[in-house]
């Protein structure tokens, strides 16, 4: 299936969340934008994924704030009113979604393939992207952009951000600072490794040399987590939860030498920034989740987990159950790719 790039003049791209799925998308409208720099695009995004992505060049936002309840479709109808778009790209498999692509005129509705086009998406679409058995959220992505007969689909970033966030991050982080940022928490306490042994590692980096920087949102849980973990420590960690930005947490993530995380939207920001990162996973597969650049560097023992829990075949997205399971992570592992890292940026 393609689609006559060269007749399309307005494309409406919906997709709201999360932080690490807008970073993937951003790949993919970027490389529609390389190929074909005439197409209008809008984007459709949640309000929090908004305050990243703000400055991104050659895209119209409406924000879609799903805390306004039903409101919020109605406001969207009030922000689309009298515009019609040649493309949709629905690329959110989520009931609200769904409802929210009601709002959206577009002659062509691309979705998802009929597996994953879940929560109704099927019946509010008319293509569909080709099938992938095995992909990464990424590749899955840039099925919309292959659909509109894009050729070059390597993922590549430009996430603009103000020259006063940029000057923030290099106050924080000085030239030649070998610096390790460790943004500690997912959204889902249960994907968060152990406070103690964040600590051991951060330890571990402060005798190689490292400065060990704390970061993430403002919510108690991200807060009392990096305080177990500055309590623990016993080198100096500089903690700076609840103190950045999005916008400022970029500009931070792409000075960090190494970023070491959970599956978190910032494991993802780095990705986008170029930086090496150390990705802890034991809920869901990193081959579909991990940070895209850096699969080989990842931390994980989710095969063992879903193994053990599953019999048969398991499908792609499969996703373990269980409080605990992020400590099946060892200290040890996780310092050996951080080694292993270290020794790749030194040469």
């Amino acid at each position: 299936m393609h689609i006559n790039l060269s007749t399309i003049q307005s494309l409406c791209l919906l997709r709201l969340s999360a932080i690490g799925d807008v970073c993937h998308a951003v790949a993919m409208v970027q490389a529609i934008q390389r190929q074909h720099p005439q197409i209008q695009i809008t984007w459709v995004i949640g309000r929090i994924e908004y305050q990243l992505l703000k400055h991104l060049p050659g895209v119209d936002f409406v924000v879609f704030d799903k805390s306004q309840g039903w409101r919020s479709y109605f406001n969207l109808k009030q922000a689309l009113a009298g515009k019609h778009f040649d493309v949709l790209l629905h690329m959110q498999v989520a009931l609200r979604a769904t409802i929210a692509s009601l709002a959206i005129s577009a002659k062509v509705r691309i979705g998802f393939d009929r597996a994953r086009a879940k929560e109704g998406q099927w019946l509010v679409t008319n293509l569909r992207v080709e099938p992938l058995s095995t992909p990464h959220v990424l590749e899955g992505f840039m099925g919309f952009a292959k659909a509109l007969g894009v050729e070059d689909l390597t993922p590549r970033w430009n996430i603009p951000v103000p020259e006063t966030d940029t000057d923030f991050a290099k106050h924080m982080i000085p030239d030649a600072h070998k610096t390790l940022v460790i943004c500690a928490a997912a959204s889902k306490a249960e994907r968060n490794w152990l406070p103690e042994r964040y600590a051991a590692v951060a330890d571990h980096a402060s005798e190689q040399g490292y400065r060990v920087i704390l970061c993430g949102g403002p919510s108690n849980l991200e807060k009392q987590l990096a305080d177990a973990i500055q309590g623990f420590a016993i080198q100096p960690i500089d903690n700076q939860v609840g103190n950045t930005s999005l916008t400022e947490l970029l500009a931070v993530l792409k000075r960090a030498s190494i970023v070491l995380a959970p599956d978190t939207g910032p494991a993802h920001m780095a990705v986008t920034q170029g930086t090496p990162v150390i990705g802890l996973y034991a809920h869901s597969n990193p081959g579909r989740t991990g940070p895209y650049t850096c699969l080989d560097s990842v931390v994980s023992v989710y095969d063992q987990v879903i193994t053990a829990q599953k019999d048969g075949e398991i499908s792609w997205g499969t996703r373990a159950k269980g409080e605990h399971l992020m400590a099946l992570i060892d200290v040890e592992s996780v310092i050996v790719q951080f080694n292993r890292v270290s020794q790749q940026l030194s040469h």
